[in-house]
């Protein structure tokens, strides 16, 4: 797989572009269909041939396509999960974190509309457990990361969602059930209830006090909008991270 994205451990904004504009206009090729996902979920192969000048040459990579049409019926979510793993990604990115791997809808796919994202290369044995208890200078990306969860209010943070990529990075994905406007957070981070969020954090989310960006929202339902900015105000009058008393708020399978 050719690689689009740097090896330093960052993704700068014109990588980010590059990683979109072939999202968007490449072509797909089905390589299969990931097992023991809930929602039908394929991997993909995304190809744009070079230009004729040469001048760009051609290019591709690997992607995660989920279409509405392998979606299971849930009573708290409505359909069009796709639109909520594009919105993830529009936060990630409004808040400066890049913690979500660049993600599109194609109206297009194989099996129709859905959502496209990066595939990141990554090691299947490490997870949140493992991270967790490895590597230090991994916690405060994963305080970062549960952070970003509160915000989007996700019910459904496996420690398989969280990817170590050859990058170096840490990663969230699987970000279909997150948004909904009732308190709904599920997750398996809780390692740092009870502490005091990172001023840096609470100054990049304090924005979306104010304003949900026109891009994210047009995503949501206007009640999720307005959850949002409600999440992130409570946030900011607490300024630390929730401690469940119940130790119900766990997703299972736990990875």
């Amino acid at each position: 797989m050719d690689e689009i994205g740097g090896r330093d451990g960052k993704r700068d904004a014109r990588c980010t572009e590059r990683d979109i504009d072939l999202l968007e206009r490449g072509s797909l090729r089905l390589l299969g269909r990931l097992a023991h996902s809930s929602n039908e979920t394929f991997l993909v192969e995304v190809i744009t041939d070079a230009d004729e000048s040469g001048s760009s040459p051609a290019t591709r990579c690997w992607a995660i396509y989920k279409p509405e049409w392998g979606e299971r019926p849930l009573r708290d979510f409505p359909p069009g999960l796709y639109h909520r793993e594009r919105a993830a990604f529009l936060l990630s990115e409004s808040l400066g974190w890049g913690v979500v791997p660049p993600t599109v809808i194609r109206e297009e796919g194989p099996y129709g509309v859905g959502s496209l994202q990066l595939f990141i290369d990554h090691d299947p044995a490490e997870h949140y457990f493992t991270l967790a208890d490895g590597d230090p200078a991994h916690l405060d990306e994963l305080r970062r990361l549960a952070v970003f969860d509160l915000v989007a209010n996700n019910t459904d943070r496996k420690a398989g969602h969280v990817l170590h990529g050859t990058d170096g990075r840490l990663w969230g994905i699987d970000h279909g059930l997150c948004f909904a406007a009732p308190f709904k957070l599920r997750t398996v981070i809780w390692d740092f209830a009870g502490e005091r969020i990172d001023a840096g954090l609470l100054a990049d989310v304090a924005p979306l006090a104010t304003e949900v960006p026109a891009a994210l929202a047009e995503h949501l339902m206007r009640f999720e909008a307005a959850a949002l900015q409600q999440r992130v105000e409570h946030l900011l009058q607490e300024q630390v991270l929730p401690v469940d008393p119940t130790g119900m708020r766990f997703p299972w399978p736990l990875v």
